[in-house]
């Protein structure tokens, strides 16, 4: 995906003149961002972290979704002992305590909520919570591949894996060029380009992705020349169109 540049230089005399005419106007735009920055201030680790994306945490507990039912098991009140199940809106009800919203939070985040809802009309509640249903993993293959959609995540699966349970390439496929888009937060998501038709003739894998749950492969038709490092989620759309699970 890195595309390389080939820079040819001349040697001669004549150059002088227009080097040393880069280097002052060069600078001279050196001094004029050190005055756009002094009359800006200095930047804040809160502007940084906004115009960058978060990258994707290593080994990332489940986020409870919509849907998802949860077992709730009070060890000295036996009596409050109820499921409940994550509403459209991402709250749980919870019985003689009300509506906390528990969408996006891992179980251990979500049982702490909990026992501090309950810590208010109880002594040092003892709370173990268990998720009985959940959004299965998935991901999803789209493009040159003979069955496109979206697929349950199984187990350890790679992108090679992956294309094979899609149906395997189409004669159209450009397996050359094999895009993978993985989230990294709920705005941004990692592209990475990978050479299938290279790691399945040479039979070397090691460069075989490791799929995460949400990820996407594309397989294009014809060669895309340039991606981004990272795109806006909204944009996903346009180069997959996923079936039902």
């Amino acid at each position: 995906m890195k595309s390389r540049v080939l820079c040819y230089f001349g040697v001669g005399i004549f150059l002088v003149p227009t080097i040393r005419a880069q280097t002052a106007e060069g600078t001279q735009a050196a001094s004029t961002a050190e005055e756009r920055t002094a009359a800006r201030g200095p930047r804040t680790g809160a502007q940084d972290v906004q115009e960058r994306p978060e990258l994707h945490r290593r080994n990332p507990r489940y986020q409870l979704c919509k849907d998802d039912v949860l077992q709730l098991n009070f060890t000295m009140t036996p009596d409050l002992n109820q499921t409940v199940t994550v509403q459209p809106d991402g709250y749980i009800t919870l019985q003689g305590v009300g509506d906390i919203h528990v969408e996006g939070q891992t179980v251990p985040d979500v049982a702490e909520s909990i026992r501090l809802a309950y810590a208010k009309t109880l002594h040092n509640p003892i709370i173990t919570v268990r998720l009985m249903e959940f959004d299965k993993p998935y991901f999803i293959v789209g493009g040159e591949v003979g069955h496109p959609g979206k697929f349950e995540l199984r187990g350890d699966t790679t992108m090679t894996q992956a294309v094979a349970i899609a149906g395997g390439f189409t004669e159209n496929a450009k397996h050359s060029q094999v895009w993978l888009f993985r989230r990294v937060s709920n705005d941004w998501a990692e592209t990475r380009q990978l050479d299938l038709k290279k790691m399945l003739k040479s039979g070397d894998l090691r460069e075989d992705a490791h799929l995460r749950p949400g990820d996407m492969l594309y397989v294009p038709k014809n060669t895309i020349s340039k991606m981004k490092h990272f795109i806006p989620v909204a944009t996903l759309g346009t180069y997959l169109s996923p079936g039902p699970l």
